[in-house]
Order: C-alpha cells, then structure tokens, then sequence
C-alpha cells in the first residue's frame, strides 16, 4: 500500500513540475508582450488628447455649433462597442468587461460590434445582435481597422439606427490594477464649465468650423477606439501575467506539499520493512 501511494504522489509531483514549467512559460510571454503593449498605450495617447482638445475647443468657440454629433435625442436603441480578448487563462480580463456591459444592456434595446473572440461568443451565446462579426480577432486589429470601424458608426448613427454609442474596454491603470470602463461616444458632450466664456478660444478654422468638426468626428472616435484597444491589450497582458505568477506560485506550494507527503510515505514505508525484517528474525 506504501509503495502504491509513494508512487502516486511521485507522478502527481512530476505532473505539477509540467504544470509550473508551462505557467512559468506563459508569464514570460505575457510580461514580454506587455512591455510592448504599454509602449503602444503611451505612443496612442498624444494623438488622441490632442483631437479631444480640438474637439472641446470647437465646441467651446462656437455657441451656436449646430451639428447632429452633438444632438441628443430619445433613446430607442443602443450601440456598444466591446472589447475583450481572444483567449483565457488572463484571471477577471474578459468577465469583468463582459458582465459589465450585460448589466449596463438590461432594459436596453441594445446591439454589441464585438472585438475579441471572448466577446463574440459571450454575446452570441446571450443572443443578442452583432453589427457584425468580422472583428473577432483582437490581437489582429490594426489602426486601419480602427478607423473603418469609427466611420461605420458615424455612419449609423447619422442615420439613425442607433441613438447612443458605447465603447466598453479595461483600463489599464498599472500593472497589478486592470478596471473595466465604459464611455460614451455619441452624442458627444462639452466637458468643463460651460459656463466660463474665458475658456472658450477665438480660433478661427479653415473653412466652416461646422465642416471641420463633421470631418473630425470620425477620426476623433478611430482615436478614442485605438487607444482603448491599446489599454485593452496592456491589461489583457498585464492580467495574464499575474495569472500565471500566481499559477506558478500555487503550484511550487503544491509540489512542495506532495514532496513532504512523499517523504512521510517513503520513511513509512521503510521503516514497515525494518520492522517486518525485525520481527521476522
């Protein structure tokens, strides 16, 4: 029985050093991945404050700025534009975003534009509407992609198939913090007081500030999706990475736990065969 037990133990530990191996694997990869995604998060970020603040400034230098953007009006339906990874094994990444976005839709008459294969399937398993899913890869999105997609929904909501627009991603706020977070991108709304005149500029735009700012829009809102895949990414990483530590971490407790049970075992039994050459002579 001793010697069935200690070999039982002995193959639970050798499945355990495979486990760590391939743990220890993919928290390298995932750290390596995640140097180049935060350098990705801090390139995206100039490009987009510096059309946010064009933005504001149009909205603030024109009192009168008449622009369907800008227009709310009554809620029929919702757009929500998500963003979640293509794989698991990344702790809360995808659950968290996801659940958040579910509870946000409840009493909505919503349609999602997944990006991720996450998304995909957690939407289609709900039933509820894609605009489409061609975007299912969200390792393979480019920047190209990006702005096609900020045009589509430009597009739709100037016609009026949807009434508000939603983009819900993960916020990457350092590496051991990942928060989702969920934005709202049209109608757009004047940030900061409204009310000060002296904030708002005298830029003179060539030609109508009205044509630039429908011009802009959609740019605006490729930036705004460009740098939230950039911190989706990051987190998705940066979650993956913290995975697979503590993986890593659980399963050299485990084989050093089984190490200590196949010692005990070991003396039982040896001390079983002392005792039986013992009492035998």
């Amino acid at each position: 029985m001793a010697g069935v037990s200690t070999k039982e133990i002995k193959n639970r530990i050798r499945s355990m050093e495979s486990t760590k191996q391939i743990t220890k694997a993919m928290e390298m990869v995932a750290a390596s991945k995640l140097r180049r995604a935060q350098a990705q998060v801090s390139a995206s970020r100039p490009y987009f404050e510096i059309l946010y603040a064009t933005i504001q400034d149009i909205i603030r230098s024109n009192r009168e700025l008449s622009s369907p953007y800008l227009k709310a009006r009554p809620v029929k339906k919702v757009m929500y534009l998500v963003i979640a990874g293509d794989r698991g094994l990344a702790g809360g990444y995808n659950s968290n975003v996801l659940k958040m976005v579910a509870a946000q839709m409840e009493g909505q008459d919503a349609q999602v534009l997944p990006i991720g294969k996450k998304a995909v399937d957690f939407f289609r398993s709900k039933g509820i509407p894609a605009l489409t899913e061609q975007y299912a890869e969200a390792a393979e999105l480019s920047v190209g992609d990006c702005f096609s997609i900020a045009k589509v929904l430009s597009k739709g909501f100037l016609a009026g198939e949807y009434d508000q627009v939603y983009l819900s991603y993960t916020n990457f706020v350092s590496v051991l913090t990942q928060t989702p977070a969920s934005i709202q991108l049209l109608p757009l709304r004047e940030q900061g007081d409204q009310a000060n005149p002296q904030r708002r500029s005298d830029t003179i735009y060539e030609g109508d500030s009205e044509d630039v700012f429908a011009a802009i829009v959609p740019e605006y809102l490729g930036g705004i999706l460009y740098g939230a895949l950039c911190e989706s990414r990051a987190s998705e990483q940066a979650a993956r990475r913290s995975a697979m530590d503590s993986a890593t971490q659980n399963a050299e407790d485990m084989i050093a736990d089984l190490s200590l049970k196949f010692n005990r075992a070991r003396q039982a039994a040896i001390t079983q065969e002392i005792t039986e050459i013992v009492a035998g002579s």
